[in-house]
């Protein structure tokens, strides 16, 4: 589960960032095409961010759905995996979100 090292990861930039200050709110932008399970994130953070400054944060996650554009027509439509073809016909598309992973706020008291 490489999720618990991301979760490790996210526990400790938020923590140097905070200082010593509190953590009150978290929230996470992961995209749907990044692999990462949003649920095994949520479980993990609650091991991960005892005796932090997150220990009692609130964890919110946005997923972001997948987009891509065709490189031949120039079409941005939503995708469920990294392959696959545009209305146009032309398998030539570029993903263009959806395999992100950002932390996007921190909220301290």
């Amino acid at each position: 589960m490489h999720e618990l090292g991301i979760t490790r990861n996210i526990v400790a930039i938020v923590s140097e960032q905070a200082g010593n200050r509190q953590v009150n709110r978290i929230l996470l932008e992961i995209g749907k095409l990044s692999a990462i399970m949003p649920d095994a994130i949520r479980f993990c953070f609650d091991v991960c961010s005892k005796n932090t400054p997150l220990e009692h944060a609130t964890l919110q996650i946005d997923e972001v759905p997948g987009r891509a554009r065709c490189q031949d027509c120039g079409n941005e439509f939503e995708i469920n995996q990294l392959f696959g073809r545009c209305h146009c016909g032309s398998s030539q598309i570029q993903c263009i979100a959806g395999e992100e992973m950002k932390i996007k706020e921190m909220e301290v008291i």
